[in-house]
């Protein structure tokens, strides 16, 4: 072994490297009655390695991760050492729902001005999901349309 074979391994980027998790953000939804809850859910997830911050909106039942982390391990975590229920924030602000009162979009139990998150929901009406393009065939021909096709 020569000294540019020695060399080289230093200059070397092929083996060991390792695949980075990304930065991201995570919510979660918590039930979260009090103070003592909130401290609990806090410290739960700050002792999680890669959290970098942790926000609690107790009135929204939110809970927001920001860190290196995967969104499944954060849940996981908070219902294994709180004994809570956790699912991933299924509500999204409004104004990013094309259809904000289809049928199973809107829900009476999100907070104001969020909505249900249906984009990934294969129980969820089609209309919900639908594009404006989508909408404008299907309503074209609709009996609530005044304007529709006179040949009807």
């Amino acid at each position: 072994m020569g000294v540019l074979d020695h060399v080289s391994e230093y200059f070397d980027c092929s083996h060991g490297s390792k695949r980075h998790k990304s930065l991201q953000t995570v919510d979660v939804r918590v039930l979260i009655d009090c103070e003592g809850c909130e401290r609990k859910v806090r410290r739960a997830l700050e002792g999680m390695r890669g959290v970098r911050d942790v926000t609690i909106e107790p009135n929204a039942q939110k809970v927001t991760v920001v860190g290196y982390v995967e969104p499944n391990k954060v849940v996981a975590r908070i219902i294994h050492r709180t004994g809570k229920r956790a699912e991933l924030y299924p509500f999204v602000p409004y104004d990013v729902v094309a259809h904000p009162y289809a049928s199973g979009v809107y829900d009476n139990r999100a907070p104001t001005g969020y909505v249900r998150n249906t984009e990934y929901d294969p129980h969820v009406s089609r209309l919900a999901r639908a594009s404006s393009t989508e909408v404008r065939y299907t309503t074209a021909f609709s009996d609530e349309n005044a304007s529709a096709c006179v040949v009807m």
